[in-house]
């Protein structure tokens, strides 16, 4: 028998899937069919690294495992393509971003078939190719048609360094999550989809999806539903009345005081001569910080604005407060303080030596008009990028935007000499004077700058898959009711955001009549990290990362990669990477491959069948690493009781899904096929039982004992005092037994 050599094996298997396009699926109706998916990865020039291997590995296990019940599998890849560092690099060294992208997509697939994954490539997509993203721009178009797509100027994140919009969570202590540069609030006209109109329903349905409870519970705290009353406050002096949002309209008999946010648009109608200055550099000051900081910050800081409010319960004066603590986009922007109910009024209240009030509550609707807000704001999708899918839209003389026509999508990227964007903020697009003109319906119009955010392009990628080709419609519908919604979706990152973002645009185009379902996903696999051996996160600039070609390619292979990665601890725990293990798995394969040189006349029925079932049922659960615990514990079995041909090829099955080269190699060498093994319940009936022999309370040894004697109290009885680790404490007499069948113990007094 020849020794187990990884690297040779695996080629030779990845040569056979490649020329028999062995993963390449097609509709079957009337077959049981799976559609399984990996949020799938930004191709940066650094390659794969060994995160990405636990999101694509679980796939992949789930994938063979399926396919060997005999289901029509469907398991696509792709590319999230668009976005900054490509843009960046673009910038730094006067490379196309289209050149980089294609460069790094080449890496990754070429990565991606050396670690042998199941995966039709003839389902390969790429978010920034004109093949998708006209698409991208249809569905932007049809959410525009709803007005669910639409223009407002408010203040929002602008990092000076990379002239871009950005997010809430991309700012991180002030700073731009990208390059670093501190970031500044900015009041522009940006586009935004109306995902709110939604929220209700994003909500309600939350409960009854297949997915972690903590993703859930992120999203409800997102989505952030408070169901409460709008009340007016005069205010003196004829400005303008302040409109308070309340979950608490019962407690304004104890308001004594009013906050407003800093971007509250009437704050400057509330400051006078004495306080204007101090209120907007405090204005300054607090549109620096993120929200999450605002809300965070421990120490309550804020400044009178020098106005006073009328409280419509009591009729009293109180002073109205600009502090950061309260958000613009929550509610109205300013809120009634009630510091004997609240925690943060009360800390507010006795900074600022204000009252705290506990009056008697009223009735609910007494005041106010009742009112549901939510956390959630409507998403933000312009940004002032060159590398982003163009936004179909184009301005006339006046202004007015217009779509632009289905007939001339997709709006293509045009090329530029610099990629770096104009002074005023706008992207790159706008140096290409002559893309910028446009004519729609006879007149000349000038196209929108801005692209859209890539979390646009991921929200409907698992539609495409279905009909990746479809140069007619976004996804075809025949080929969406065959596969979709998507059964088994895997991922690491984007808890909230995108998970929310591509259930409304299920929810839209459902609502459109475009998709026969509302969810777009089954069941939800949310994984931890892999991180450094000393636990901390991997990162290049920590200089701890770990390639997955390295670990290949020092003689391991990709199974022993696979099959580590699913062995390093549960699923849905951060893991630290263990060099020592990856070892030890190896030396399990090599193991496992040794065997066929030593197949024995035996037969081990009851040990195989109890394997089956645990490693079936395990991966049912996705709890992948005990499924490999229990196939070790059959191979080391199997060391001691000799391996017959039908353990090995149980073994070669249920070890397919994790080091698919070696199983293949292994069922080849015993002429099986590869179909799951099913078990026989009469096999994982024990005909024996455990009892416990206690001396003086105390346990001092097991019994294997037939359940046919089990009755026989005085044959228990002779079993445990003729035990060896029972006899040393009953060498001077036994003063009684006591035998409790039922509890399956025994107790010697002595």
């Amino acid at each position: 028998m020849e020794r187990y050599e990884p690297l040779k094996i695996e080629e030779k298997w990845q040569k056979i899937w490649e020329e028999t396009e062995a993963f390449k699926v097609t509709e079957k109706p009337g077959e049981r069919k799976m559609y399984l998916a990996e949020m799938f990865p930004y191709p940066s020039g650094a390659g794969l690294h060994v995160g990405h291997v636990r999101n694509f590995t679980i796939v992949d296990v789930l994938t063979r495992f399926y396919r060997q019940q005999g289901f029509n599998v469907m398991r696509p890849f792709g590319y999230d393509t668009f976005g900054l560092p490509a843009e960046n690099y673009a910038i730094k060294t006067g490379t196309a971003p289209q050149d980089i992208t294609k460069t790094n997509i080449d890496n990754f697939r070429k990565q991606a078939k050396r670690l042998g994954y199941a995966i039709d490539w003839s389902r390969e997509i790429n978010t920034s190719s004109p093949e998708y993203y006209k698409w991208t721009q249809w569905c932007f178009l049809q959410l525009f048609k709803k007005g669910l797509a639409y223009q407002k100027e408010s203040y929002q994140w602008w990092c000076p360094e990379d002239q871009t919009v950005l997010a809430n969570e991309q700012v991180e202590n002030g700073k731009c999550w990208r390059c670093g540069h501190e970031v500044e609030k900015k009041k522009m006209k940006q586009w935004f989809f109306k995902i709110t109109e939604y929220a209700d329903e994003l909500l309600d349905e939350i409960d009854a999806l297949d997915w972690p409870d903590k993703i859930k519970t992120m999203q409800k705290n997102w989505i952030g539903k408070s169901t409460g009353a709008e009340v007016d406050f005069e205010v003196e002096g004829g400005a303008p009345k302040i409109t308070v949002f309340t979950t608490r309209p019962d407690t304004i008999y104890g308001a004594t005081f009013l906050v407003v946010a800093p971007e509250y648009p009437g704050l400057t109608n509330l400051v006078n001569d004495d306080t204007r200055e101090a209120v907007l550099a405090y204005k300054d000051a607090a549109l620096k910080k993120s929200e999450i900081e605002r809300q965070e910050n421990k120490e309550k800081t804020g400044v009178f604005t020098g106005a006073y409010a009328i409280n419509p319960a009591t009729k009293e004066k109180i002073p109205v407060y600009v502090a950061d603590y309260v958000l613009a986009g929550y509610g109205t922007g300013a809120i009634m303080a009630v510091p004997a109910y609240d925690d943060r009024d009360r800390e507010f209240a006795e900074k600022f030596d204000l009252p705290i009030v506990e009056a008697e509550l009223c009735e609910f609707g007494k005041f106010g008009t009742p009112k549901t807000t939510y956390k959630m704001r409507d998403w933000l999708i312009s940004r002032q990028r060159y590398w982003g899918c163009p936004i179909p839209i184009a301005y006339d003389k006046d202004g007015n935007p217009h779509a632009i026509p289905e007939d001339q999508l997709p709006v293509i990227i045009p090329e530029v000499e610099d990629y770096k964007p104009d002074h005023t903020g706008r992207s790159a697009l706008a140096k290409a004077k002559d893309w910028l003109k446009v004519t729609i319906d006879g007149e000349e119009m000038t196209r929108e700058t801005d692209t859209l955010d890539g979390y646009a392009c991921s929200s409907w990628y698992l539609w495409r898959y279905a009909s990746p080709h479809d140069d007619k419609a976004a996804w075809d519908q025949d080929a969406i009711k065959y596969w979709a919604p998507t059964d088994v979706y895997v991922g690491a990152d984007h808890a909230v955001a995108h998970l929310l973002y591509i259930r409304f645009w299920c929810k839209f185009f459902a609502d459109e009549g475009f998709l026969p379902f509302r969810e777009p996903v089954k069941k939800l696999i949310y994984h931890g990290y892999i991180n450094a051996p000393d636990g901390k996160k991997m990162s290049k600039s920590k200089g701890n990362v770990i390639d997955p070609l390295d670990v290949i390619n020092d003689g391991y292979g990709a199974d022993t990669l696979r099959t580590y990665e699913m062995f390093i601890g549960p699923v849905e725990l951060d893991a630290a990477w263990d060099p020592r293990s990856v070892g030890g798995v190896y030396r399990f394969l090599n193991r496992c491959y040794n065997l066929l040189g030593d197949i024995k006349d035996a037969d081990n029925v009851v040990i195989r069948n109890k394997t089956i079932k645990k490693v079936t049922d395990d991966i049912y659960h996705q709890n992948f690493n005990t499924a490999v615990a229990a196939l070790m514990e059959f191979v080391n079995e199997l060391y001691k009781v000799g391996a017959g041909k039908e353990d090995l090829v149980v073994l070669s099955k249920l070890l397919k899904p994790f080091a698919p080269h070696l199983a293949s190699e292994m069922l080849e060498k015993l002429d099986a096929d590869d179909e799951w093994p099913k078990w026989d319940e009469k096999y994982l009936t024990s005909d024996t039982v455990e009892v416990v022999v206690q001396v003086n309370g105390k346990l001092r040894a097991k019994l294997t004992v037939d359940k046919d004697d089990l009755e026989d109290e005085q044959k228990v009885i002779d079993m445990a005092l003729a035990d060896d680790k029972i006899k040393k404490f009953t060498e001077n007499g036994v003063k009684k037994t006591i035998f409790v069948p039922k509890a399956k113990i025994l107790n010697i007094v002595v």
